[in-house]
């Protein structure tokens, strides 16, 4: 029997998803830079002793750990093998013990209502579908249980470094959405539309202190972060182009250093009710 033309599409786009989180080292930027955010997520989320709790595109486990460090019964789950097997290191390191699971966010291995909290660290913004993501974090959350969610917004400065390398990569293809848009209150209220209440969202911001200067920022990035890696890929063959992005990117980190507080990366918090059937 045939399979659909969409199942196909489906497991190429997600092989193309593994591979470009496999790129670069994408551990140094999640201990390096982003760690801090992990704990803020589970702060904000209310997790504690005893809770079932999922961590759904956990990467290298910085929100997982953290949650394991309150007592709680953590499962982490992502599609990059590689990076829960850094997780599963760190966390062992640490005498947590957490299950680690490879897992598509789009299509979760898990019983409905089978978790108290469902959360993601800059990580679902990233599946290509957004509301079979979404559909998938209130499925496996049980009711009154809690999603909790922290994305970049897109006007904060990832979400600006994604508007600058757009001109420099293809279109995605038809059905993906732009993962900053996670980061938009009201993108994020249409998604959880029906299955959520108590919905309460917040801009916070990360103070990254690492770069002097764009051009170190550029190239941090060009080194470790899979979608700039695979951006510079993209266009190898065309110096021009090459030289372009350069200096587009090495000004996006030169503008954000000049600000008044320095490098701010922003981000938005959404911490939902599961709405409780009846």
């Amino acid at each position: 029997m045939n399979t659909p033309r969409s199942a196909v599409f489906d497991r190429e786009l997600e092989a193309k998803h593994r591979t470009l989180w496999g790129l670069g080292d994408y551990p140094a930027i999640a201990t390096e830079v982003v760690a801090p955010l992990g704990q803020e997520l589970v702060n904000a989320a209310g997790i504690g002793p005893g809770m079932r709790v999922l961590d759904v595109a956990a990467g290298t486990g910085n929100a997982a750990i953290a949650a394991a460090a309150t007592g709680a019964d953590v499962t982490a789950s992502d599609l990059v093998p590689q990076l829960l097997e850094c997780g599963k290191q760190r966390a062992a390191a640490q005498g947590l013990d957490l299950t680690w699971r490879a897992a598509n966010a789009e299509a979760l291995p898990f019983a409905d209502a089978e978790f108290d909290t469902v959360m993601s660290c800059i990580g679902v913004m990233f599946a290509p579908h957004h509301q079979q993501a979404a559909a998938e974090l209130t499925r496996v959350c049980r009711p009154g249980g809690t999603i909790a969610l922290l994305s970049w917004t897109p006007e904060g400065f990832i979400g600006q470094m994604f508007a600058t390398m757009r001109p420099f990569v293809p279109a995605p293809p038809p059905g993906v959405s732009p993962p900053p848009l996670w980061g938009s209150e009201g993108h994020v209220v249409a998604l959880l539309d029906g299955n959520v209440d108590e919905l309460t969202a917040e801009r916070r911001t990360l103070a990254v202190d690492r770069f002097a200067d764009g051009a170190a920022f550029r190239d941090y990035f060009k080194a470790n972060y899979g979608p700039t890696i695979v951006a510079y890929r993209g266009i190898a063959e065309d110096p021009d182009r090459v030289a372009a992005l350069d200096a587009a990117l090495a000004e996006l980190g030169d503008a954000a250093l000049a600000g008044p507080s320095g490098m701010e990366w922003e981000y938005l918090t959404v911490i939902a009710r599961r709405t409780v059937a009846g």
